[in-house]
């Protein structure tokens, strides 16, 4: 194999490895560290008025305004069965859109973005709920522990229960 042959093959591979890798924007919930894909964060807000809506999923807490629009509040504590907190003025979300339809994901807290490595992707954890299972993409080791790359797709299928 020539040369130039073999620095074609290294090009091939480091583009292929850079399509696979992945940065995650990191929220906490009920103090545990959970992923989100980048590129999937458009904003992030102090949610100063909700409007409830009524017999809407649980996990719907209501309605808010973000800069002129009327998106849905969803409380990720609740889609994730972790114990509610009482609501509290101010509460932080993340902007999203799924599918067309804009979201305020409620979160406690807001993290950095992080690169995840693929070579340090693990599987799912037995131990793992059944019902985070079904909210999760995929599953790292990171330096202290496991970190859940949350399925956007999943988190807002009001459907799957």
């Amino acid at each position: 194999m020539s040369l130039e042959a073999g620095r074609a093959i290294e090009r091939g591979q480091t583009a292929a490895a850079e399509m696979t890798e992945r940065h995650s924007f990191i929220v906490f919930v009920g103090g545990e560290p959970f992923g989100l894909p980048v590129d999937c964060v458009q904003t992030i807000f102090q949610i100063e008025a909700i409007t409830p809506v009524p017999l809407g999923p649980p996990e719907i807490v209501g309605l808010v305004n973000l800069r002129g629009k009327i998106v849905t509040a969803v409380s990720l504590r609740r889609r994730l069965k972790i114990e509610d907190r009482p609501r509290t003025h101010g509460m932080l979300a993340i902007g999203m859109e799924h599918r067309g339809e804009n979201f305020a994901l409620i979160v406690d807290e807001v993290g950095d973005v992080i690169f995840l490595d693929p070579e340090a992707e693990v599987p799912l954890p037995p131990h793992l709920n059944e019902h985070r299972a079904k909210l999760t993409e995929a599953t790292y080791r990171l330096e202290h522990g496991i970190l859940s790359l949350l399925d956007v797709g999943s988190v807002f299928d009001f459907q799957r229960r």
